[in-house]
Order: structure tokens, then sequence, then C-alpha cells
């Protein structure tokens, strides 16, 4: 019996290890910290540890392990209430060196920062359904919401990108004249000009396809 309870053991032990890496995905997105984020993760993995006797075989681990990271989180946010600070930290890291539409990878951070600015429950449930690639129902039940509710949440999240990157193009499409700027500026605008009429690699076309996941 002691046998058949180490290897039941063992073997939970590392179809968790499987799942750190979406873990860890989902802990960056909800913490926007790196370091919060590996605090965020290993908290999961001692809560889970500790409450191993509660997971049923045969059901979805991933949604088990998201719903406890969730939790976890979402008991930080309301101990600490440092959302602000965070968001204000962020945003200033994010901010924009290049006008608008230059460069591919400048695009891609204004979409980040659209996205890291959703409020967290929708910022959470977009980012099970389009980077983890977890169903709805998956997604709503490691949220422990109805999957109605997690099917507006989504929607209100991608309107709100797609007004937010709408308002963002209006903006770049708008001529900008270039007396007044100094010398570097202006060559670095010719710069991103001559990198956006060369071919676009596969690593750029990656970057589109992360970006559109957000808006389908």
């Amino acid at each position: 019996m002691m046998h058949t309870r180490d290897q039941v053991g063992r073997r939970f032990r590392l179809n968790v290890l499987g799942e750190l890496p979406s873990l860890r995905r989902y802990a960056r997105t909800l913490a926007r910290s790196e370091i919060d984020a590996e605090d965020l993760v290993h908290d999961a993995l001692v809560r889970a540890y500790e409450r191993r006797a509660s997971f049923h075989i045969g059901h979805n681990l991933r949604v088990w392990l998201m719903s406890i990271l969730h939790n976890i989180f979402v008991d930080r946010v309301r101990a600490r209430r440092a959302e602000v600070r965070r968001l204000a930290r962020v945003k200033e890291r994010l901010e924009p060196q290049f006008p608008p539409m230059q460069d591919i990878h400048l695009r891609l951070s204004q979409v980040w920062e659209a996205f890291i600015e959703l409020p967290d429950e929708q910022r959470a449930a977009l980012h099970l359904v389009a980077v983890e690639g977890l169903s709805y129902t998956q997604a709503a039940a490691a949220l422990a919401i109805p999957v109605g509710t997690l099917m507006s949440r989504i929607a209100r999240a991608r309107a709100t990108l797609r007004a937010r990157i709408d308002s963002d193009l209006e903006v770049s499409t708008t001529a900008q004249p270039t007396h007044g700027l100094s010398e570097a500026r202006v060559e670095s605008m010719h710069a991103c000009e001559r990198r956006d009429r060369s071919p676009v690699s596969p690593t750029m076309l990656g970057l589109r396809r992360k970006r559109s996941r957000y808006l389908r």
C-alpha cells in the first residue's frame, strides 16, 4: 500500500512539473512582474502539493493548477492593493521611443500595453483562452465562473483592444512633420522605415500571429 502511494505521489509531481510552462506564462500575465510571477508559481505549487489529496485522477490537472494559481493571485490583490503602482511601472517601461507604425516591435509593445491595462478579470480570461489554448469550459472552471460570464469578459476585452489599437492607428497615420526634431530622432525614423520595407522574417510573422491571437 505504501509503495503504491509513493508511486502515485511521484507521478503527481512529474505531471505537475509538466505544467510549469503554462503556470509561468499565466503567472506573468497576472503579476506583470517576473519576480512576482515566480513567487506566485512557487506558492501555487506548494498549495497544490498540500492539497494533492483533493485532486481526482482523471480530472484536468492544468485547470486545477490554474484555478489554484488564480485564487492565490486574487488573495494577494485583496491584501496588497498594489495594482496601480505596478501598472505605472509597466507603462514607463513600455513608453514608445519611435513614432507608431514605424516598427513592428513597437506595435507589439502597444498591443501588450493595451492588454496589460485590461481589468484583471478580462485579462485573465483572455490569457487562458488566447494564450494557453483552454476551451471556454476549461477556462471558466479555472476561474470558477459561468461560461457565459467568461465569454462576456473575453468579448469586452477584445473590443477594448480593438478600440485602443484602432485609435493608435488613426493617430499614427497622421502626417508628422520632421522639423523641430533632432537629427538622431529623424535618423531613427528613417531607419524604422527601411526596416518596414525589408522582407518579413519568420520571426516577424510569428510576432504578428501572437498579436492576432488577442484580437480574434
